[in-house]
């Protein structure tokens, strides 16, 4: 093998490293959020991929065929790809949590500003969402997100991927994202149960009592009051969860 060759292959598998580890990072908790400029998530992935690109078991030899590089690229970013939205599908627990608390303990406003994924989240959700990304770093649990994408060369090796399996870890993905956050928010339900059912009871012993008025501050209260409590464990949950399928790439 020629210099020239040799130099092409390693630019080619730093373009490889680049697909699948960029590719992750666009959509990542923490690393991939809106709130960070393009330019400094580009900068960082760049960096990155550069760091553990001798790590990789990518060899510096390209494909003999144009059309054999353009699938090997395709394959490496649809993997990253996968990683990053099975991630964020993960993280989006903590939104669908937040507006369940928000919607039980009556801390949900329609006019407060919504930092989550989706239209409507409640000012809980928002709290969650980042508190969720800020445990993240916190725990150091990005390095377990680290560690994953130097290991899914090992469980994704370069080559042909398998999109069914794709698909259907991806549906998985869904399906644990709606347990996480109906486990994150059931300590909510059952508080919002207990509460409705005594200002029931309490209509009915006194009806001239104005329930409506002191009902909603005795739940906005309760609802602080079991965040404050639950808050460290419901963030342990989470990236207890989190970290868990970084280790194993299913569920």
């Amino acid at each position: 093998m020629g210099l020239d060759a040799y130099v092409a292959g390693l630019i080619f598998g730093y373009v490889l490293v680049v697909a699948r580890i960029g590719g992750a990072l666009m959509f990542l908790p923490g690393f991939g959020e809106t709130q960070i400029p393009l330019r400094a998530r580009l900068s960082f992935a760049l960096v990155l991929c550069a760091a553990l690109y001798p790590a990789t078991p990518i060899a510096a030899v390209m494909p003999g065929t144009p059309v054999g590089m353009a699938q090997l690229l395709a394959s490496e970013m649809t993997i990253g790809v996968w990683i990053g939205l099975v991630a964020r599908v993960l993280l989006s627990a903590m939104d669908f949590a937040g507006y369940q608390v928000g919607q039980v303990s009556g801390l949900a406003n329609a006019f407060g500003p919504s930092l989550g994924s989706f239209e409507g989240a409640t000012l809980v959700a928002t709290l969650l969402l980042i508190g969720s990304v800020a445990a993240i770093f916190a725990t150091d649990a990005h390095h377990v997100i680290l560690r994953g994408l130097m290991m899914s060369y090992a469980v994704f090796p370069p080559g042909p991927v398998m999109p069914g399996d794709l698909a259907e870890q991806i549906v998985r993905a869904g399906a644990r994202s709606l347990y996480i956050g109906t486990a994150v928010a059931a300590p909510f339900f059952v508080m919002g149960v207990i509460l409705n059912l005594g200002m029931g009871l309490a209509n009915r012993m006194m009806p001239q009592l104005p329930v409506f008025f002191v009902g909603a501050s005795l739940l906005i209260a309760s609802g602080l009051l079991v965040l404050a409590v639950a808050i460290p464990s419901m963030m342990d949950y989470f990236i207890s969860q989190f970290t868990d399928w970084f280790g194993l790439f299913r569920f």
